[in-house]
């Protein structure tokens, strides 16, 4: 009787556990101040949580948030009727109109890539693993691209699992 009542309650734990990181990892998708990489970290040295379960909850829920971020500038009021007006005119003898101008060019290309099947998946990939670009602008930026949603979230999945199961597993080893 009390092998079955601490079964269920360790299982009840870690469901709360796997939510918890879920919701956390929502959070920390669009408000950039909340880090999933000290969340994941702390539950690790802690030792209270295991590491790995909040890595996978707090992956899927990063996919949650990042989707939500596509999804909203994808389907943004206006969107679909768009027209493309040409950027104003910036002033290229001064630095701010070089530093406009470079920004122009770097979303451009960025763009371009997520667009291409060749590199909008790789680009995806790095970004949701190792942080280069920032996944929160190729999420912002591969929603104003043709990237399929299916194909965006699945990057996102691996590329933040791995991320976060790699830094688990390497804490739970300290």
């Amino acid at each position: 009787m009390a092998t079955v009542l601490v079964t269920h309650s360790l299982e009840i734990m870690w469901l709360w556990q796997l939510a918890l990181a879920v919701g956390f990892g929502i959070g920390s998708a669009v408000v950039p101040v909340m880090n999933a990489e000290a969340y994941v970290l702390g539950v690790g040295v802690s030792g209270a949580l295991d590491p790995v379960v909040a890595a996978i909850g707090v992956s899927v829920g990063q996919t949650i948030g990042k989707v939500a971020m596509f999804l909203a500038v994808r389907y943004r009021p206006g969107y679909a009727t768009r027209k493309t007006k040409e950027p104003k005119a910036v002033d290229l003898e001064t630095r701010w109109g070089r530093f406009v101008q470079w920004n122009r060019d770097v979303s451009k290309r960025l763009l371009d890539a997520m667009s291409d099947r060749r590199w909008g998946i790789p680009v995806t990939l790095l970004s949701a693993s190792v942080g280069i670009p920032p996944l929160y602008g190729v999420a912002l930026i591969g929603g104003a691209s043709r990237m399929g949603v299916l194909t965006f979230s699945l990057s996102v999945l691996i590329g933040r699992a791995a991320r976060f199961v790699l830094l688990a597993l390497g804490v739970s080893l300290v």
